[in-house]
C-alpha cells in the first residue's frame, strides 16, 4: 500500500506503545503518522490536521478513550477508528462497536492483524473520499471536456451522463470495466477514458477472447528468448508497450482461469512475470476492460473469479443497447449516410420519416454496428430514390433478422413485411406454431432470451417459463 496522503493518528498515553506502532507500520509502508501521547491534545490535533484512520486506546488520563470516542464520531464521523486497549471485555467492545468504532483489539496486539486492520481503514477512508469527490463531478450540469466525446454521436440522456461519469473518474487509476451489448462502442468508451486520463503513454486494444493462457501470457507480458519452442529472440509484451498509458481488454469473459489469476495479480500488485522469465516487471498501465456477455451471471457460475470480478468493477460503466436509445437513431442514420456518400463517393441520398419510424421498430440486435453497415450496403447498393426500400428491404426482408411485428397466419402461408412460411398437410397446432417462432427468435439473436423476448412481444420470464414447460 502507498504511504497514505493524510496521516494516521495514533493516540496512546504509554510512549513505547507509540513507537512500537510506528515501528510496525513503517514496516508496512506507512510513514505518515501523527503521534500523540496525551488524550487533551487529541481533538486540537484533529482541527490541525486532516487525519484517514485514528488508532486510539481507550484507558488514559486526562480524556479517556471511550469520551474521545464519542467526540470522533459527532465531529470526524468519516475517520475509520480502530480502538486498541488493553481493556478485556465483551460489554466494553460491544459499548465501543455501537459508539462508531471500526475495529477493536486487544493489547498486545498481533502485528499481522493490526497492519492488516489499519490497511482496511484506509482502503475504507480514501473509497468514502473518492465517492464524495465523484458525486461532485457526476452531478454537475455541464461536460467540461466536450471534444474527446466527439467521436461517439449521440443525443440521448443516459450517454451524457455516462460521459458526465467518465469526466469524474479521469483522474483515477483504478481499472474501469465496461459493459454493453456487442456492437454498443464499448472500444469508443475506452478511447475516450484513455483521452481523459492525460496519460502519457499508448492506448493499446486486444481482444482477448479465445486466447489460450500461453498466447495471453505473451500477449501481455511478452517472453524471454528461449521460453519456448521458436522463441528466438525475447518479445516486449503489451503491457510494456502501454507503459503509462491505457490497456483495453475487450471480451474479458472469455479468459481462460489460469488467464484470470495472472490478470489478477497485475491488478492487485502492479506486477507480471514474462514467459520464461524468473524477474518480475513492474507495471505501470491502466487497465480497461470490457465484455459483452453476463458478467454478474459467469461470476455466480465460478466462470469467472469473484476477485478478479472485485477488481475490475471499481468503476463500472454499462452502455444501453441502441433498442433503448431510439432517440439517437435519425443522427446516427444521418452520420453514416454522410461517411458512406463521402468514401463511396456517392450522391447523398435522402431519408424519410417512414424510413426512421421502421429503424425505431427493429431490436438491432447488433446495434450501432448493425445499422451502419445496413446504411452503408444501402448508400452502395440503392443510390438515390431506391434508398429507403433498400434499407426497408435489409430489416424486413428475409434475408435480414427480423419484424418488430409478429406474423400472421392464413390458410395457406404466413406473410409478414416479406417473409413468406409454408406448411404442407395439415394445420400446424399452436403449440407447434409456437415452438417453431421461439426457435426462429432464439436462432436470429443468437440465443439471447431478452432479444427473443422482445421480438415474440413476450416478457422474458414468459418465454423462460415456455422453455422449461416444453
Amino acid at each position: 500500500m502507498k504511504n497514505p496522503s493524510f496521516p494516521i493518528l495514533i493516540i496512546d498515553d504509554e510512549e513505547d506503545i507509540l513507537l512500537s506502532y510506528k515501528m510496525v507500520l513503517h514496516r508496512s509502508g506507512l510513514n505518515n503518522l501523527i503521534l500523540c501521547h496525551d488524550s487533551e491534545d487529541a481533538l486540537r490535533l484533529l482541527q490541525e490536521s486532516k487525519v484517514s484512520v485514528i488508532l486510539l486506546d481507550l484507558v488514559m488520563p486526562g480524556v479517556s478513550g471511550k469520551v474521545l470516542l464519542k467526540e470522533i464520531q459527532e465531529q470526524y464521523p468519516q475517520i475509520p477508528v480502530i480502538v486498541v486497549t488493553g481493556t478485556n471485555d465483551v460489554p466494553t467492545a460491544v459499548e465501543c462497536m455501537q459508539n462508531g468504532a471500526y475495529d477493536f483489539m486487544l493489547k498486545p496486539v498481533d502485528n499481522v492483524r493490526f497492519s492488516s486492520s489499519v490497511k482496511r481503514a484506509l482502503d475504507k477512508f480514501y473509497l468514502e473520499l473518492e465517492v464524495e469527490s465523484l458525486k461532485g463531478k457526476v452531478f454537475s450540469q455541464k461536460l467540461n471536456h466536450k471534444d474527446v466525446f466527439r467521436r461517439i454521436i449521440t443525443a440521448n440522456p443516459a450517454m451524457h451522463a455516462i460521459f458526465k461519469y467518465i469526466e469524474a473518474i479521469s483522474d483515477s487509476l483504478k481499472p474501469v470495466l465496461v459493459t454493453g451489448e456487442s456492437g454498443v462502442g464499448k472500444d469508443l468508451i475506452a478511447q475516450a477514458i484513455h483521452r481523459l486520463s492525460h496519460r502519457t503513454g499508448e492506448y493499446v486494444s486486444v481482444n482477448v477472447g479465445g486466447l489460450d493462457d500461453t498466447a495471453f501470457s505473451d500477449s501481455l507480458f511478452g517472453h524471454k528468448k528461449g521460453a519456448f519452442t521458436g522463441a528466438h529472440t525475447s518479445r516486449k509484451g503489451l503491457v510494456l508497450k502501454a507503459a503509462n498509458g491505457t490497456l483495453f481488454l475487450d471480451e474479458i469473459g472469455e479468459l481462460e482461469n489460469s488467464s484470470q489469476v495472472k490478470l489478477l495479480q497485475l491488478l492487485q500488485n502492479s506486477e507480471y512475470y514474462p514467459l520464461g522469465s524468473d524477474i518480475m516487471k513492474k507495471s505501470s498501465v491502466k487497465i480497461i476492460a470490457a465484455t459483452n456477455q453476463d458478467i454478474e451471471r459467469l461470476t455466480k457460475s465460478g466462470k469467472f473469479r469473484n476477485d478478479l470480478y472485485y477488481r475490475l468493477n471499481i468503476h463500472r460503466i454499462h452502455i444501453p443497447p441502441l433498442r433503448d436509445r431510439i432517440d439517437d437513431i435519425p443522427i446516427l442514420v444521418d452520420h453514416f449516410i454522410d461517411k458512406a456518400a463521402t468514401e463511396l463517393q456517392r450522391p447523398r441520398p435522402k431519408i424519410n420519416r417512414q424510413i426512421i419510424s421502421i429503424l425505431n421498430k427493429y431490436a438491432f440486435p447488433g446495434n450501432i454496428r448493425e445499422l451502419e453497415s445496413m446504411i452503408y450496403n444501402a448508400v452502395s447498393m440503392c443510390p438515390g430514390s431506391e434508398f429507403g426500400e433498400c434499407i426497408q428491404n435489409s430489416i424486413l426482408g428475409g434475408d435480414m433478422k427480423y419484424s418488430a411485428s409478429p406474423p400472421l397466419l392464413s390458410n395457406k402461408s404466413t406473410s409478414s413485411g416479406g417473409i413468406s412460411i409454408s406448411y404442407t398437410g395439415n394445420i400446424p397446432t399452436l403449440q407447434q406454431v409456437e415452438e417453431f417462432f421461439i426457435g426462429e427468435a432464439m436462432k436470429k439473436v443468437g440465443g439471447n432470451q431478452t432479444l427473443a423476448a422482445k421480438i415474440l412481444g413476450i416478457s422474458q420470464s414468459t418465454l423462460s417459463r415456455r422453455f422449461n414447460s416444453r
